[in-house]
């Protein structure tokens, strides 16, 4: 019986051990995928039209565009909006719902910011978007390029080897 309590005592303090043991000191990396890379391509199909989502995404693509720098990658990035998201990229404060205009400023410093990045190659507005959305085209922040179709440009995109990715 005194064998078994003090099993069952050396299973505990070796299970609390484990669980109080601080996690391995191993950062994460992109070390496999990026092997033998010395450039990625990429164009981010932006369509969202809450504030909040709309720059959350637009920091972690910023964050992906400085890890690739980091890892030794050269980024070249182009990012489009359409869809609902054309409301939150334009200046008509009218046009954008109320909840979302102070997100919607933060959208256009941090588009200001990027748009002169390192490996951001372009940043657009399709203009078929603009036009159903009942917006106007003058309206578009600045450092955003419109186009006429955004599905055109994102498939001209991928036919030169750029990455499609829709957040």
């Amino acid at each position: 019986m005194r064998h078994l309590a003090s099993a069952v005592a050396t299973t505990a303090i070796t299970v609390l051990l484990l669980i109080a043991a601080p996690a391995s000191a191993q950062s994460a990396d992109d070390k496999a995928a990026l092997t033998g890379l010395t450039e990625v391509k990429v164009a981010f199909d932006l369509t969202n039209g809450d504030g909040k989502a709309l720059l959350k995404q637009l920091e972690v693509i910023d964050e992906t565009r400085q890890s690739l720098i980091k890892q030794g990658v050269k980024p070249e990035i182009v990012i489009a909006f359409r869809g609902p998201a054309t409301k939150l990229v334009q200046q008509d404060q009218t046009q954008i719902n109320p909840e979302d205009r102070e997100n919607a400023a933060a959208i256009a410093k941090k588009i200001s910011a990027l748009r002169s990045a390192d490996g951001v190659a372009g940043i657009e507005q399709c203009g078929v978007a603009v036009r159903l959305a009942g917006t106007k085209e003058a309206d578009v922040v600045p450092g955003i390029k419109i186009v006429g179709n955004g599905w055109i440009s994102l498939a001209a995109y991928q036919a030169k080897g750029y990455g499609y990715i829709s957040p």
